[in-house]
């Protein structure tokens, strides 16, 4: 059946207005007073997740029409993972709803109405499930409850199904659209009251649907960003310093004044520290057209005063990095003693490992525009946080957040960088420098690549002692990162604990004398977080380092990472951290366990399907790493093929994925799958580096990606069942991580040669 998208951006305001006026159940917003079950809510699904309460109302999120017409608000932003398929999707299996007659409205930036709308951390699905079904719940037995009122029954005589209610003794059959009203008048049932649907009963979930959006993309009918034009719309672009902290000395703009098509020429201040996610300052110019704006931009003559962070080199600075590993660093946790037991090991061996800073570089650039209409400001963004959006929107142009609507895009392609609204702000500033007109700032890729958030650059140095028969009797690891902490306060010396919760602090192997240092770093860009974040630095280091200690032991890797691993256990890293707190991915420990024994299925299941242990051909060879992130648990087996010229082909990816409940297996399969993709890119191509503080890469012709001819062949996912016995995990980061150190490990098994330091380029080729 053909699906007809409906991409709407509502107000309150004017949603509950127009299905008020259709006489339908228009379920008005409702806060729950904060206390216990705020409190409750908070255990169980994250402190950031339910503001004021108000995601388990269905009055926020819900309408119906009296032609039955469900309309479902999605909240979170879509960047091709499916959320504006996979929350609605929660909601309308619990309402009995048919999927055929729901549309999909997407939420303006409302924290206090909608609760958390970052769609970052993987955390939309996990976050969202419980609230959405509790939503959904609530509005059917409002409509149960209005059909046994008009019918003059018990309430436990009617049952919904399937866009109806059913009087289960007589068959009589009530529509919603013709229950709407009536429902409506109704107080939403309380919490302790809800019945939810036993798991065996969902129609959607678990199951999933197609894309909702998937029509629109693939006709050229869908939204994005760079995609928004509004009448008298005018374009713009802007000369950003090339270096962090650097400003405008002066500019001679004559030139780009002259070109046909430009308006106005504008400087942006340069923001003062902490530059959170303030624009970066520059000259911007305003042009009919985006053509004219860059060709005028082509035109001025800037001096930049580029500030201390012109002397930035990363080529000097990955040297320093590695010097500060192999010092002592802070101590973050600590059990047994490392340095007796390291002394008295049979056989020592060290690694370092290095990875560069990369970019988002999304298949969309950054793009936003901004009007101003009697002193209201209304954007339109490809925004990941619109929340934070309309936040920093309203501070930088001094008006109430209630002054600023900020209506979502489509977003192609996220990964953290959409999640921080620089662009939007400028936009607006530059709105407001043309007496309110709309303008569309554009970001180009060199714009994008130039003048990022990037992934931090990392050193990692790994030691370990091993006895006799090659068991791990002590460990050491010492992780050097500039934290992105730096955005927000001055001059941070160490990874944050958001960061060293990311592999390093809760790193589960069985080691008895364990120590985990973390060496001082300065960032010297804008360092950002980035899909799966600190994992990926701390995850090839450690995966990698324990495929080595098993060559040393001459074990078979696969085995070695599950002895060290060791017996199922429940593990919390808070109880041997040096502060004694972890960041366990936001959650609460007791709900979201650290379990050994899922680590250890994945492995054994990746490695069943690859077939572990089978012969290849000479150049060939397998590689296996595991990753815990985002509280789901994910196993890579890579199969790496090399050539006598050094060239690298990946024939084969298997990938195991423990994420508890899901909404969809196709997504969870189509992230696995696009991870492994992303992986590649990180592992063999990825790297921005520095020269006198400035990116040296420009666009996909230095910054280069892993294109059709590079990507894996084939890719496997298998998903290990939990049911409902486990919480749901996050799906969009977690491929991430395993991938590389997979690899690495896949291409010392097929040639002997180890990489301990990222992008593999032509290292191969030596």
């Amino acid at each position: 059946m053909e699906r007809t998208l409906c991409l709407e951006n509502v107000s309150r305001r004017h949603f509950l207005a127009g299905t008020a006026s259709l006489g339908g159940l228009a379920l008005a917003a409702h806060i729950l007073p904060l206390g216990a079950a705020m409190a409750q809510d908070q255990k169980k699904y994250g402190a950031d997740a339910m503001p004021n309460g108000t995601v388990n109302d269905p009055r926020v999120f819900l309408s119906i029409a009296p032609d039955g017409t469900v309309t479902i608000t999605c909240h979170r932003s879509e960047m091709g993972q499916g959320v504006r398929t996979g929350i609605p999707l929660i909601l309308a299996d619990e309402l009995e709803a048919d999927w055929a007659r729901v549309k999909i409205a997407q939420a303006p930036g409302d924290e206090k109405r909608y609760g958390n709308q970052d769609t970052d951390g993987s955390r939309s699905t996990r976050h969202f499930m419980k609230p959405m079904r509790e939503c959904g719940a609530a509005a059917r037995a409002m409509l149960e409850q209005a059909a046994a009122k008009r019918w003059n029954v018990a309430a436990a005589a009617v049952e919904a199904r399937n866009h109806e209610v059913i009087h289960k003794a007589s068959g009589r059959k009530l529509g919603y659209g013709e229950l709407a009203a009536d429902a409506g008048a109704l107080p939403v049932p309380a919490q302790e009251s809800l019945k939810l649907k036993d798991p065996a009963q969902f129609r959607y979930i678990g199951k999933g649907q197609p894309m909702l959006d998937n029509f629109d993309m693939t006709t050229g009918r869908a939204i994005f960003g760079q995609d928004v034009r509004l009448d008298g719309m005018k374009y713009a672009v802007i000369a950003r310093p090339p270096v962090l902290g650097g400003k405008v000395k002066s500019v001679d703009a004559s030139a780009a004044a002259k070109v046909p098509g430009v308006e106005k020429i504008v400087q942006i201040e340069a923001p003062t520290a902490p530059v959170k996610f303030q624009p970066l300052g520059g000259v911007a110019v305003i042009a009919r057209n985006t053509w004219a704006a860059m060709q005028g931009r082509a035109a001025l003559k800037i001096e930049w005063e580029d500030g201390p962070n012109a002397v930035y080199d990363s080529k000097a600075y990955e040297q320093q990095l590695l010097a500060t590993a192999r010092k002592p660093g802070k101590v973050v946790r600590n059990q047994g003693d490392f340095d007796k037991a390291f002394a008295g090991a049979a056989r020592k061996v060290e690694a370092e490992y290095y990875l560069p800073h990369l970019a988002h570089a999304t298949m969309e650039p950054p793009a936003a525009t901004a009007r101003i209409v009697n002193g209201k400001c209304e954007v339109w963004a490809c925004a990941q946080s619109p929340q934070a959006t309309r936040d920093d929107v309203a501070k930088r142009l001094g008006l109430s957040a209630d002054d600023v609507t900020v209506n979502v895009t489509l977003l192609g392609g996220g990964f953290g960088r959409k999640s921080k609204a620089d662009f939007a702000t400028e936009a607006a500033i530059l709105s407001m420098e043309m007496g309110g007109q709309p303008v569309k700032v554009v970001w180009t890729r060199e714009d994008d690549i130039r003048h990022g958030f990037y992934h931090t650059v990392s050193a990692e140095r790994l030691e370990a002692g091993l006895d006799a028969s090659g068991k791990v009797v002590a460990w050491r690891h010492n992780s050097v990162a500039p934290s992105l902490m730096a955005l927000f306060m001055p001059d941070p010396k160490h990874e944050s604990g958001l960061e060293m919760g990311m592999g390093l602090v809760d790193v589960p192997v069985d080691v008895a004398n364990l120590r985990i240092e973390n060496g001082e770093a300065a960032a010297h860009t804008r360092i950002g977080w980035f899909r799966s974040v600190s994992n990926i630095p701390h995850a090839f280091a450690v995966q990698s380092f324990i495929a080595e200690l098993a060559a040393a032991s001459g074990k078979d890797p696969k085995d070695y990472l599950l002895e060290l691993i060791g017996s199922a256990r429940i593990f919390d890293p808070a109880k041997t951290t040096a502060d004694k707190s972890y960041w366990n991915n936001g959650e609460s420990s007791e709900v979201y366990k650290i379990d050994t024994g899922r680590l250890t299925r994945v492995v054994q299941r990746a490695a069943e399907r690859a077939e572990w242990g089978r012969r290849l051909p000479q150049g060939q060879g397998l590689g296996i790493a595991v990753h815990r992130s985002f509280v789901s648990y994910i196993a890579t087996v890579v199969e790496a093929a090399v050539d006598e010229r050094g060239r690298l082909t990946v024939p084969r990816v298997t990938v195991a994925v423990d994420c508890g409940p899901y909404v969809s297996p196709d997504r969870v399969r189509a992230q696995m799958e696009g991870s492994c993709v992303m992986g590649m890119s990180l592992a063999v191509k990825g790297e921005i580096s520095f020269k006198n503080g400035r990116v040296e890469q420009s666009n996909f012709t230095d910054y280069d990606m892993a294109r059709m001819d590079d990507a894996p062949r084939a890719i496997g996912v298998h998903i290990v069942e939990t049911g409902w016995n486990e919480p749901p995990g996050g799906v969009g980061e977690p491929g991430v991580p395993p991938f590389a150190p997979a690899l690495a490990n896949a291409i010392f098994a097929a040639t002997g040669k180890r990489i301990r330091r990222l992008p593999i380029g032509d290292q191969l080729r030596a």
